[in-house]
């Protein structure tokens, strides 16, 4: 599935270009599924240049600096032409750790706008589904929850999670949200992650995730391996005549060394980054095939064992994107 963001095609080109144009699986030229968030964590993530108020969000574009106004009304309004398969509520990410305040107002605006959302979306041939916000409080993630499941979705991701707490803490609320969610809809961790991010969050009963670390990583000369990562600018892959990782069946592993990759990055050709991120997009495919595979067969906790990077506290770059 290809996730598209709602913030950046509203400005650039225009949901009226996109629509004009056939939708976005025509004018990208992908006939699978694709999903759109709302722009909610544009919310988070450009804080800096825009004002939250009940009624919606007051952008200041990253562009420009023309000013942009976007509510729950028209993030559903802009999905709708955009028309993806799966859409999102608007809704309000908290930056960890804050006041307990802050986390409660967030709750309170993303449960009324996502009413507002169910109201107003239009097309049944869109899911839409609904985010429960509420930091790492346990009472708010349930209360945020039941409200939801009251206005009824297609399926109900997890927000604000990886938005500065720990590993081990995201780990703790997630059974706790998991457990109210019903089993019959999908569940969505959204903006996660690292391996064992993900391991932990299937553990707890999470079905679907969102990231963009395969391909920023990929074009940082950071890549996954089952067995740890690699920083594909360093001496010791000068010589190396291996692949990224042996075994894998991506285009850059089957094609070309790692000395061959990191003379590209260190030359600042565009080839490396490239081959980096269809390398990191196919290890995250095979880690998920892999651990689907062993749940059907009961044998998840196997999946560590063959992927040793799923229990490791892996850094990695953290140039943060809008």
């Amino acid at each position: 599935m290809i996730l598209a963001n709602t913030y950046h095609l509203h400005l650039r080109p225009g949901a009226e270009v996109v629509e004009s144009l056939g939708g976005l699986h025509r004018f990208m030229g992908f006939d699978g599924p694709m999903l759109t968030d709302s722009g909610g964590y544009q919310v988070f993530s450009l804080s800096g240049i825009n004002k939250v108020t009940d009624e919606g969000v007051h952008f200041r574009s990253h562009v420009d600096g023309s000013p942009m106004w976007l509510d729950a009304k028209t993030a559903i309004e802009i999905q709708n032409r955009l028309g993806a398969d799966i859409i999102m509520v608007f809704d309000e990410c908290a930056r960890l750790p804050c006041p307990p305040e802050v986390v409660e107002r967030a709750v309170q605006r993303s449960i009324r706008w996502a009413k507002t959302c169910k109201e107003v979306h239009q097309r049944a041939d869109q899911s839409l589904f609904g985010i429960v916000q509420g930091g790492l409080d346990v009472a708010l993630r349930r209360h945020c929850t039941t409200a939801l499941l009251e206005i009824g979705f297609d399926g109900y991701a997890i927000g604000g999670l990886s938005v500065g707490e720990t590993h081990e803490e995201m780990a703790e609320i997630l059974p706790e949200v998991t457990s109210c969610l019903p089993t019959d809809k999908p569940r969505y961790l959204m903006g996660v992650g690292m391996p064992r991010d993900i391991l932990a969050a299937v553990r707890a009963g999470v079905d679907m995730f969102d990231c963009v670390l395969p391909t920023r990583n990929g074009r940082n000369s950071f890549a996954f391996t089952a067995s740890g990562p690699l920083r594909m600018r360093n001496e010791v892959h000068r010589l190396a005549d291996e692949p990224l990782e042996r075994g894998c069946d991506c285009e850059a592993c089957q094609h070309f060394s790692r000395g061959y990759i990191r003379h590209l990055f260190n030359v600042g050709e565009m080839l490396g980054p490239t081959l980096a991120s269809i390398h990191n997009l196919r290890f995250y495919q095979r880690f998920m095939a892999r651990i689907r595979h062993l749940i059907r067969e009961g044998q998840l906790e196997r999946i560590e064992q063959e992927f040793p990077i799923a229990s490791m506290a892996s850094s990695h770059p953290e140039n943060e994107e809008p």
